[in-house]
């Protein structure tokens, strides 16, 4: 069978649903998240996604992202008109204002000159989609945009303007249509929330009803309605995700759900006998421990490339997972603790592939098992959210997330066991003297990266020509951005010194400074 899995878990009937519709903005999914901070459940679609379609979902409202095209390109994505007529209330952001008015009679041009970052945006109506904004002054928003609305289609009352922008802001309250041409979905845009607010409560009448706990209760539901009286095995990683996923499974079908630990020989220090500990001897699990360290690292033997490295696990996990079900006398679902994250970045819709997460774009085109994945559209916050609200201890809802391909996408080039044993180490360094300092719920994530490149080092009066260990600290919320964590110097002193001379083969400690984007948390 296909490994195609079942569709995010959505509100029951009657609950609040907004609708985004990306056409390729840069922040697609920050909306989203925006939106179901205010306790709103959203989903994305593409921006091409049928009337019918949306509209099958009922939703209270649709909020058009932004993107990066103009609306007059051959190509340009367009909305489908029938959401036009619908009734529905409508936020259309940057390109999505942009369409709004080239699709309903109003006038859009390019721009003279781009207007790109902080703006001072005048106000001149602040009835409803601005009420309780600013108090009568100015607003900094964040603008990036190379066109501009110079006319409000017909019905449209102009809300705001900047210097650059004659129709910042453009409303027609009859229709309940709005538009922005600044991004509200951004930290720079600060009052940004209470305008989402305003279109979620007085324009699209929601009440914010998405919690952990509704989720929970809908996520229950849906597990037994898709496994019925089937069985089902968990992957178990011992990870945030995976375990959250387990606790939810298990809640829904109890001793029906067999959890398989998977050891691949990638794991960190400790890992395998604490995750065995953790969830068959305190939380009462049925668990399967698989010793496959030996085949996991014969089929990495000599690959460099880091997305067939994703692929290689991927398949070998399905594999053991496999024979697993048929050792346990047969199984017909297969849980995994797949999150939005994971699904983006592999490539969906309009989103570009990043990198094959190993459970989803890592997996087999054929499987015998159907795939489980409850928390498919949560994001890393939001799991953590439900994970406290179903009682687990916070040793493992507060993790660092840790990467289902291990240790392999942590060392650049090819795995052997050599380095696997170096970067280990130094692994279980930064994560001790990150505990050490009291900053584990600072960092979202820290760890340590064998690279390839050696240098030229000198220990004891004799020359070394030993590896650079990169180490690696971010903060985020979510995982789709993140920036370099600003660790104290004596931190990374200890970190570094203690690396050097207790980690063999290590000369060179360097500390990455990179944001996401442009680059990614994980090197490979």
């Amino acid at each position: 069978m296909s490994n195609q899995s079942n569709s995010p878990i959505a509100p029951a009937d009657g609950d609040e649903l907004v609708v985004v519709l990306d056409f390729g903005a840069q922040y697609g999914q920050l909306i989203a998240r925006r939106i179901r901070e205010q306790r709103v459940y959203s989903e994305v679609l593409p921006g091409d996604t049928p009337a019918a379609e949306v509209l099958a979902r009922r939703p209270r409202g649709i909020v058009l992202s932004g993107g990066p095209g103009s609306v007059y390109e051959a190509g340009a994505p367009r909305l489908d008109p029938k959401l036009l007529e619908a009734g529905i209330p409508m936020l259309g952001i940057c390109y999505g204002m942009q369409l709004l008015a080239a699709q309903l009679g109003g006038r859009v041009q390019q721009s003279e000159r781009r207007e790109y970052g902080r703006a001072e945006l005048s106000v001149t109506d602040r009835s409803d989609l601005f009420r309780g904004l600013g108090g009568g002054e100015p607003l900094t928003c964040w603008m990036s945009h190379g066109d501009r609305v110079e006319a409000p289609p017909p019905g449209f009352d102009v809300l705001a303007t900047t210097a650059g922008s004659p129709v910042a802001a453009m409303g027609d309250r009859q229709r309940r249509l709005y538009g922005v041409q600044f991004h509200p979905e951004v930290a720079h845009t600060p009052w940004g929330a209470g305008l989402l607010r305003n279109f979620l409560y007085d324009i699209c009448g929601c009440r914010g009803t998405w919690t952990a706990q509704a989720f929970i209760e809908r996520a229950v539901e849906d597990i037994r309605a898709q496994v019925g009286d089937g069985r089902v095995i968990g992957a178990l990683s011992g990870g945030v995700d995976s375990a959250v996923a387990a606790g939810l499974v298990h809640r829904a079908v109890g001793r029906r759900l067999v959890c398989i630990f998977v050891d691949h020989g990638l794991l960190r220090k400790g890992e395998a006998q604490r995750v065995v500990e953790t969830f068959r001897d305190r939380l009462g699990m049925e668990l399967v421990a698989v010793d496959a360290r030996e085949r996991f690292l014969r089929r990495l033997e000599g690959v460099a490339d880091p997305e067939a490295k994703r692929k290689i696990i991927g398949e070998e996990f399905i594999r053991v997972f496999e024979e697993q079900a048929a050792a346990l006398g047969g199984a017909d679902f297969l849980l995994q603790g797949t999150v939005y994250p994971d699904v983006i970045e592999s490539g969906t819709g309009q989103a570009a592939v990043i990198k094959s997460h190993h459970n989803v774009g890592g997996l087999p085109e054929r499987m015998d098992l159907k795939l489980v994945e409850p928390l498919r559209s949560l994001f890393k916050d939001e799991v953590r959210q439900v994970g406290s609200a179903l009682g687990l201890p916070g040793e493992i809802v507060w993790r660092h997330p840790f990467p289902g391909p291990g240790l392999a996408v942590r060392i650049v080039g090819p795995v052997t066991e050599d380095k696997l044993a170096i970067v280990r180490e130094a692994d279980a360094i930064v994560l001790e003297e990150i505990e050490r300092a009291g900053l584990s719920r600072d960092v979202w994530q820290a760890f340590a990266v064998l690279s390839d490149t050696r240098t030229v080092g000198v220990v004891g009066d004799r020359r070394t020509y030993g590896y650079v260990l990169g180490v690696r600290a971010v903060t985020s919320t979510d995982a789709m951005t993140a920036d370099w964590a600003r660790l104290p110097h004596e931190v990374l002193e200890r970190m570094a010194s203690r690396i050097m001379n207790e980690v063999p083969g290590v000369n060179r400690v360097v500390y990455d400074i990179s944001s996401k984007p442009p680059a990614t948390i994980e090197w490979e």
